[in-house]
């Protein structure tokens, strides 16, 4: 900053990347809904580069909004087969497993 330059704290900065670990289960609760458009392909690429064909996505039961709109996500995306809710010992409606194409 050089003087006579109006100091601007006021601007949001993001926060800093996290690189997430590749294991083929993505859990959301850390994450802000605004970022899963981004945050939920850019993974699901990450695992099919691994040939991790089978991810589970935990959204959390909560009032099912968040499932609503991961679902809507994965339903646009070319690279997933299908996806449905988890079975019970996978976290039930509170989870959904993806299965990739090749």
């Amino acid at each position: 900053m050089h003087p006579g330059e109006p100091n601007d704290d006021s601007q949001e900065t993001a926060p800093p990347a996290v690189a997430l670990p590749i294991t083929g289960e993505l859990d959301l609760h850390t994450f802000q809904p605004r970022d899963l458009s981004s945050l939920l392909p850019e993974y699901l690429a990450a695992c099919r580069a691994k040939r991790i064909l089978r991810v589970r996505v935990i959204h959390g039961k909560g009032t099912g909004q968040l499932r609503q709109t991961v679902h809507a996500l994965l339903a646009r995306l070319p690279e997933v087969a299908r996806f449905e809710l988890a079975g019970e010992f996978e976290g039930g409606w509170g989870a959904t497993i993806v299965w990739l194409k090749e």
